[in-house]
Formats: C-alpha cells, structure tokens, sequence
C-alpha cells in the first residue's frame, strides 16, 4: 500500500524562540500544540494521535490537553530526522485507520538546558561513537561530523567559502522573520573571520541551540479538506539509514547520507521530478550537510554541491530557494520541526517577506545521528 496523498498537514504552531524561554519543555510544546490544534481548527477533543519527541510522553498530552480517546502513539529516534520521518509514521497510521489526527510536538530548552555534549553522550545512538570515539576527544557534533566535510573537499575541492554561502544565505533569510533568534547581517567575509571550532568548521558553519517548540498536526486527507485552511497534502515520504550507521569514520563512502537511500522512493511515491519542487526545507545542523544532502537527493551530482550554492541557486530567487525561514543556522534549532512548519505557510502562501513565489510544490528533509535521513515531498492543496 502506497503513503501518497493519504495525509495532509493540517496545523502549525510556534513559540517564540529564544536562548532563555525560562519556561518547562512541557509548557512550551502544549502551547506550540495548542497553536497547531487551534490553527487546524481543530479542538483538542479532536486529537486522536500523538508522536511525542524526547523528554515527554504520550500521557502528558492526554493529561494536560484533555484528549479523550487516544487511538495511536509512537516515538520516532532519529535525531535530527525524527520530525519527518514521524510525518511517514503518522500518515502510515492514518492509511491504516487507527487515528484520524496525529499530533506532532517538539520543544526543547536547547539554549539553557546544558551543553550538547553532555546531552549527546546520554543518548543510545551514540553508544558506539562513546566508547571508541568520544574517548579520543570527539565529544560534541560538530567534532563528529567534521571528518565527512572535510573528506568531500579532498575529493571534491570543496571550499570554506562555498560552505559559507550556505550560511550567509540562510542568515538573510532569517532576517526576513519576525520569529528568529540571529537576524545581524552576515558577509562571506563574516564567516571566514568566526573561529574554528573543528576544521573544517567554523562557528557560523555550526547551527544554534535554542529554547522553544513547534507543533503539526496530521490529518487523513478525506478529512482536511474539510478544515479551516487549504491543507498540504503528503505527496510523498521516506526515512533511510546510511551504511555503518553508528560510525561515521568507518563508512565505506563519507559523503554519502541515509538520505541518498530515502530520496528515490519519496520521488518516485511523490510522482514528481527535481525541477518540480519549488522550494526546499534542508536540515542544517551544519551548512556541510546541507550540500551534502541535496547532492544526495539529486539536485545535483556528487562533489557539485560547492558550485552549486556558489552560483546563487539556494538563493531566495534561485533555481531552488532553501531554508526560506532561517534554518537551524540562523531561526532556531527546534529539531527540523520548524522546516515543516515553514514549508506549510510557504504552500499556503502564507511566508511573508520570504515567500516563493507560485509555490506549488515542496520539499523537507531531516537528518539525524550518525546520518539517518527522511525526506517528505508536499503539495498545495
């Protein structure tokens, strides 16, 4: 049985992002909930799934929204591919006829909740990494992940500077939205200047950690067309795991993500081709995975990311405008969940002063880990 079509997103909802909400990360996914649910209009009796993130569980929902009957819930541990890949989950769900609308949260206190590195060591995907790596003193991410980068530019040629692209782009995104953390223009130059953190990247290359949350809620697609806004219906989704997947530096190919294993069954569940999508949402822990990943999702051939974002084509008014709200490098880092809520209001035409224009068609992905990767194609409705 085939995912397209079946599910549509119905709902969005943001807090206000900060670096000190001073607030639980419960209270801020309810309130992000109660935005989506009420931006559906919907009630939350209504409510009959739940696919909570890390920290909260199903019971909190039930508690505190007073949902009646919950049919379905689900944990999805993909890091930073967890939000989309809960979208195939939930669409699954609905397919099957156990619930009718799927509730999807996520919320952190990124910022003020203690370093990443601490947090990393806590988590089960990280078990191998932990004890052969971290003992090196791999301890945080951005040491983790810098070897892929760095392989791809002596393979490739890649440059600091196309990498910086990536960033300055996305920064003048941001400073188109009311709702992000880092609006100060940013110059090539400006990137180049910040500090190594763990070469190849710099600090403008590595993406924020920051306090908030954003909720969806998924609906069967028979019935959002019945709700208060046009719905974006769930053309085609995927979820892919990268070879070795717990090691990066023991992989055959380093450049190569789970995503390059997703993408070809989303397109071709989708029906659609590359010069069909109008507007991407690419995960951006680093400006490197976003090149890597639209290589892999073939918007263009393996070691011609660099070029690629250099020729202005990520640009708003490129070939293909990326992370249209500022990303996790320059919004917020709420997990990837703010890139599917960003390209909700762009297919709704509701994106403001970064908005695409005549969009029709879309695309989001997530990666997570040590390279797990999902990708969701959506259209107007």
């Amino acid at each position: 049985m085939s995912l397209r079509e079946k599910g549509a997103i119905t709902g969005v909802g943001e807090t206000a992002y900060s670096r000190e909400s001073g607030r639980s990360v419960l209270s801020l996914q309810l309130e992000a909930s109660l935005k989506a649910i009420e931006d559906a209009g919907l009630k939350p009796s209504d409510i009959d799934g739940v696919i909570p993130y890390s920290g909260v569980v199903a019971e909190d929902f039930i508690t505190n929204l007073g949902l009646p009957d919950l049919r379905f819930s689900a944990v999805t541990p993909l890091g930073g591919a967890s939000c989309v890949a809960a979208v195939q989950c939930a669409v699954a769900a609905i397919a099957a006829g156990i619930c009718n609308h799927v509730l999807i949260p996520v919320g952190r206190n990124g910022a003020s909740g203690g370093r990443i590195g601490m947090r990393v060591q806590q988590m089960p995907q990280f078990r191998l990494v932990g004890e052969f790596e971290m003992p090196l003193g791999a301890i945080a991410p951005a040491q983790l992940y810098a070897p892929m980068a760095r392989r791809h530019m002596e393979l490739y040629g890649t440059t600091s500077r196309q990498l910086g692209e990536i960033a300055v782009s996305t920064r003048a995104n941001a400073m188109l939205n009311g709702n992000a953390v880092m609006t100060k223009p940013m110059t090539i130059e400006d990137h180049q200047a910040s500090r190594m953190i763990s070469d190849p990247f710099r600090l403008f290359d590595c993406s924020l950690e920051s306090d908030g949350s954003c909720a969806i809620v998924v609906s069967a697609a028979e019935r959002a067309r019945d709700l208060r806004k046009p719905p974006v219906v769930v053309m085609g989704v995927a979820e892919g795991h990268p070879d070795s997947p717990s090691v990066i530096t023991q992989r055959p190919d380093m450049t190569r993500l789970g995503i390059a294993k997703a993408a070809p069954r989303a397109f071709e569940m989708a029906g659609v081709k590359h010069d069909d999508i109008d507007v991407a949402e690419i995960y951006d822990c680093f400006t490197y995975i976003v090149m890597c990943q639209l290589e892999d999702l073939g918007f263009c051939k393996k070691g011609e990311g660099g070029p690629f974002v250099e020729s202005g084509a990520i640009r708003l008014g490129g070939k293909l405008p990326v992370n249209t709200h500022g990303g996790l490098l320059s919004q917020a880092h709420m997990v990837g969940m703010n890139h599917i809520a960003e390209l909700v209001r762009q297919l709704r035409g509701e994106a403001g002063k970064a908005q695409v224009r005549d969009a029709e068609i879309g695309l989001v992905t997530g990666y997570g880990d040590m390279g797990d990767g999902s990708v969701a194609i959506m259209r107007r409705g």
